[in-house]
């Protein structure tokens, strides 16, 4: 498989990310903090309720920047996004938590959580199963892995990682290729991106083409490059009713209100 140019440098300080966390928290604290945290609220289950209903099942994003457009929003306060976005009908959350590409931090994670009802996923770039058992330790309810930055053998152990905390997967795909390897897991949730992680372009059509592949008993959320209500019924008309938006929010002097009038 080829491996995208800048996610092998963000895979490869991961390696070193983890490798420098460890020795701070070890895998006996975690799963004492693991055990601790409250339960999962349900990830799968809020956008499987959406599909049924063939409304919107918004996973709105909480992300203060990106490798390509740098900072997106300088009044950054998690916990008033989360709240803005359940406000605004969002069905789940997702944090950012990697601090060198994206300017995460696992406490947004946690601020935004505490703020709202919301099932929230650690938006990260997993590699290790520490990295699993740590969402769960920091209260995540799902956790993402991205088929182009594993090889199958390891997305397997991660999910059973998954699997044994209660944590659900949102599994990530941009080709047909990848959406065959992702399909061999027992997870219902598989995320389009429609980023070209190569080329940094986006096209929808990347859902629309793979659409067809998808079997019945998945739910699809479509990520990146939903910037308008057009782009929003091209995919309700297709009944694809999962959708991961962050950066048209981010922008937005409300999130909330932006969430609200892109979608309802």
């Amino acid at each position: 498989m080829s491996v995208p140019t800048i996610l092998q440098n963000i895979i490869a300080r991961k390696h070193e990310e983890v490798a420098e966390r460890r020795p701070r928290v070890s895998l006996d604290e975690l799963e004492r903090l693991a055990v601790a945290a409250e339960p999962p609220r349900g990830f799968t289950a809020a956008l499987q309720r959406c599909a049924a209903a063939h409304k919107p099942g918004v996973i709105a994003e909480i992300k203060k920047a990106s490798p390509s457009k740098g900072v997106l929003r300088e009044n950054f306060d998690p916990a008033e996004i989360a709240r803005s976005y359940e406000q605004g009908g969002a069905a789940c959350l997702s944090v950012l938590t990697d601090v060198d590409f994206f300017q995460g931090h696992d406490d947004y994670l946690r601020a935004a959580r505490a703020a709202c009802n919301l099932p929230v996923i650690r938006k990260d770039f997993l590699i290790d199963p520490y990295q699993v058992l740590e969402a769960r330790a920091m209260g995540a309810d799902c956790i993402l892995l991205i088929v182009s930055a594993l090889d199958d053998g390891l997305m397997a152990e991660l999910a059973a990682e998954a699997r044994r905390l209660k944590l659900d997967v949102l599994v990530e795909v941009h080709d047909a290729d990848e959406l065959q390897r992702a399909l061999r897991l027992d997870t219902p949730l598989i995320g389009i991106n429609n980023r070209n992680l190569h080329t940094f372009e986006v096209t929808l059509e990347t859902t629309l083409d793979l659409l067809p592949r998808v079997p019945a008993d998945r739910v699809l959320v479509t990520e990146s490059g939903l910037l308008s209500r057009a782009d929003v019924d091209l995919m309700l008309a297709h009944d694809v009713y999962g959708f991961l938006v962050g950066e048209a929010f981010m922008r937005a002097p409300d999130p909330g209100m932006e969430l609200k009038r892109l979608f309802f």
